[in-house]
């Protein structure tokens, strides 16, 4: 038998009547929206690329990964609609930013997160 699962199906009534009723004043499609936004390596890389720098154009953000300007363009465009990131257009050229300290913070514990089990490893 495993070792990670209950050896009897019981649970904690109090409990689970507490969290539920805490789920239940969440949005957690807006936040499984971040998410799955993120699981995207080249978004999470023009992510991580805009944690370093605080604004980037399309065209630099297209070769620091390795995509197509539209490619990039299409990538920020989304990350935008999600509310993560937003933009500048000055002259020809659009900038965009992460939208605000806590979309960076997210970007960095998860790199943060990733080096630590990486060296437990």
């Amino acid at each position: 038998m495993e070792n990670d699962v209950c050896e009897v199906n019981c649970y904690h009534e109090d409990t689970v009547s507490r969290v539920q009723a805490k789920l239940k004043e969440q949005n957690t499609k807006e936040v499984t929206s971040i998410f799955k936004a993120l699981a995207d390596e080249t978004r999470l890389k023009i992510a991580y690329a805009l944690t370093l720098e605080d604004e980037l154009c399309v065209c630099d953000v297209a070769n620091i990964v390795g995509a197509s300007t539209a490619t990039a363009s299409h990538h920020l465009r989304l990350l935008h609609n999600l509310g993560l990131a937003k933009y500048q257009k000055r002259g020809k050229l659009v900038y965009y930013s992460l939208d605000d300290d806590h979309v960076i913070q997210l970007v960095q514990l998860a790199f943060t997160h990733s080096m630590e089990v990486k060296s437990r490893v």
